[in-house]
């Protein structure tokens, strides 16, 4: 689903226009008749959907900064591209002043508005991604700076809030890369325990032999090697959460222990005399089948009980494509600031792309691609060549490869024997080199002519690109006029592009 751009304006025909516009830009839009229904409209449950506001000053019932104020007022932070037909500096100066991000003034052109919505969608796609990364690491993180529209991620959501609000053990289970984490994380940002220690143990990376000193600690000289006293994993959290994730990995002794540690709030160090007091909360996550691992003898079935008392189950990607597009907005918008690239949008071609996508490896592998697709982008807008492994694996859908590079080949001068023996040489004695290479030297070794070389680049170039001669001309680096008039030079037939 594209972004949503909701259109306020009293004018119906200003409506029509703009409507028009932004579907032509690959965006959806919804209309409002004036500053009230605006209003109705944003909160409520459909209003959730809108992404960028254009909202036009002067209107009747509800004036446009008057919107603005009750926007401000009501905590709904969407981005507002106000339009006028006056444009006054002290107008764009109170409209700033009132939160709105852009400013245009009517009758504003299609593209002019097409930039600005992109523009508006990208720093806002900034903004939140800076505040859920900053949220992350305070452990403030909630519920409501997750990336998702889909119907099934509001169950999800809806479990976690109700066990936020307890101290049940948690068991989130997943495939790999959906965002077990994250849900942890917003579990602990809207229950009492925000702010406090957020500790995350993959279980599945600890070797064996240390599992037990990395979770529950150890005294100084409690085995060779132990020089000082270590707190572990438990104590950390102690306050806050303790994140086991692939606990499906845990081995049996460290399993008798954790039971402990549920069951009576203490745990044992390695060496300890007596157990430790500790206050934490437990969330656990696998991307495995755990009563598979119980009937196997691989787990103990009464943790798995234990832990297993408030299951949520996160859905793949693959079931949840309407938040695709969001999340890859999001991905962009960070991975273009981290190297510095200017690219504001993705293509609605190659959202549907990525939306048409499986995806096995889930969130973390669109994030993987679309890192990909901005080191590979070289305009302001990603399209389907800069996914060019996921296009080939989808019907429908084509990436157009870069061309292949123009090689010079220096080859020495070849008897005639061996043209006549070569390949496609037949009785013509000509040398057949690679496709995408062009022979610099003739037949008695002497270098070409820069009109023949010039001759054999530009029927190279059509052949290439089919006789497209826009695409000729501009990967030549000339224009249409001097490409036509070498092709009359040269005898060249133009072919119709």
């Amino acid at each position: 689903m594209s972004a949503c751009v909701l259109i306020v304006d009293d004018d119906p025909v200003q409506r029509r226009l703009l409507e028009e516009a932004v579907k032509r830009s690959g965006f959806k839009a919804e209309v409002a008749e004036g500053g009230e229904s605006a209003m109705a409209y944003l909160t409520s449950a459909k209003g959730a959907e809108t992404d960028v506001i254009i909202l036009d000053l002067v209107m009747p019932d509800l004036d446009g900064m008057g919107v603005l104020e009750r926007l401000k007022a009501a905590g709904i932070a969407i981005p507002v591209i106000v339009q006028t037909a006056h444009g006054g500096i002290d107008t764009v100066v109170s409209a700033m002043r009132a939160g709105a991000f852009d400013f245009a003034v009517k009758p504003v052109s299609p593209e002019r508005l097409q930039v600005s919505i992109k523009n508006a969608l990208k720093v806002q796609a900034l903004e939140e991604e800076i505040t859920r990364i900053q949220r992350s690491n305070k452990g403030t993180l909630t519920f409501k700076n997750l990336i998702t529209r889909s119907e099934t991620m509001k169950r999800v959501i809806g479990l976690g809030e109700r066990a936020a609000a307890s101290n049940i053990p948690i068991l989130i289970e997943g495939e790999s890369g959906v965002g077990k984490e994250v849900i942890a994380r917003a579990i602990q940002g809207t229950s009492d325990r925000r702010s406090k220690p957020f500790v995350t143990v993959n279980c599945g990376a600890i070797p064996e032999n240390l599992v037990e000193s990395i979770l529950f600690g150890h005294e100084k000289g409690a085995f060779t090697g132990a020089t000082e006293k270590h707190t572990g994993k438990f104590l950390e959290a102690n306050g806050g959460t303790l994140f086991l994730d692939e606990v499906g990995e845990l081995p049996s002794n460290a399993q008798v222990k954790l039971l402990r540690a549920l069951q009576e709030g203490e745990i044992d160090p390695v060496g300890a005399k007596k157990p430790v007091k500790v206050d934490f909360r437990l969330i656990s996550a696998t991307n495995r089948d755990m009563i598979e691992l119980v009937k196997d003898g691989a787990f103990r079935e009464d943790l798995y009980y234990r832990l297993n008392v408030f299951p949520i189950h996160v859905p793949p990607l693959r079931q949840r494509p309407e938040d695709i597009p969001d999340l890859a907005r999001h991905f962009l918008a960070r991975c273009a600031a981290e190297e510095s690239r200017r690219i504001t949008s993705i293509a609605p071609s190659a959202t549907a792309l990525l939306q048409a996508y499986d995806w096995p490896g889930n969130v973390r592998q669109l994030e993987n691609a679309i890192f990909r697709a901005v080191v590979l982008c070289d305009g302001g807008e990603l399209t389907i060549n800069e996914f060019p492994q996921i296009a080939a694996q989808m019907d429908g859908f084509e990436a157009e490869l870069p061309p292949l590079p123009v090689k010079i080949a220096t080859c020495m001068p070849v008897e005639p024997a061996v043209l006549a023996s070569a390949p496609g040489g037949g009785e013509t004695g000509r040398e057949t080199v690679p496709y995408g290479h062009v022979k610099v030297l003739d037949a008695g070794g002497d270098i070409k002519t820069l009109e023949s070389l010039e001759e054999t680049v530009i029927r190279m170039a059509i052949e290439r690109y089919s006789g497209r001669m826009s695409e000729v001309a501009r990967r030549l680096g000339i224009g249409r006029s001097t490409l036509y008039r070498k092709l009359a030079e040269y005898g060249i037939e133009a072919r119709a592009s």
